[in-house]
């Protein structure tokens, strides 16, 4: 079947198999940001950003995404880099498996939560695991990045 979507900001036919997840058509067309780990929706590396919210590509069917507006960490032009010098200035380097999924869901949440507490940064990336580096690093980096006071 074809999906008729937008990949960060270009419209494009994929053609899909009617049980396929939006993140093996993502990699298969050359999306490679979007990583695969856990296949159950409880990781996060897989996140993408449909129409601005972040979702888990790997539980999300191809077929749901007609007219949607997908952003992998390949359409993110500079926030992203913005973001990850923040993480490094904390310590927090990573080994970047999960980064990408990790990042667009800051920039999400950054355009979603207004004067966010340091408990509401922490409850939005309860999704988000990271195996390398631990938790403390990542979230004075990401509470700097949103100019969250502590």
């Amino acid at each position: 079947m074809i999906v008729n979507l937008y990949i960060n900001g270009h419209k494009k036919s994929l053609d899909v198999k009617p049980d396929e997840y939006l993140s093996e058509v993502l990699r298969r067309y050359g999306y490679l940001s979007v990583k695969k780990a856990c296949d159950t929706g409880s990781c996060g590396v897989c996140s993408i950003l449909i129409d601005g919210k972040p979702v888990l590509s790997c539980s999300y069917f191809a077929a749901r995404a007609e007219n949607k507006h997908i952003t992998t960490i390949e359409g993110i032009s500079d926030e992203d880099k913005k973001v990850g010098e923040f993480l490094v200035a904390e310590g927090a380097e990573q080994c970047g498996y999960c980064s990408p999924g990790l990042i667009l869901t800051v920039i999400a949440m950054k355009k979603e939560l207004k004067n966010p507490t340091k408990k509401d940064i922490s409850q939005y990336l309860t999704g988000n695991l990271c195996r390398c580096t631990g938790y403390v690093g990542q979230l004075r980096g990401i509470m700097k990045y949103m100019g969250v006071k502590e």
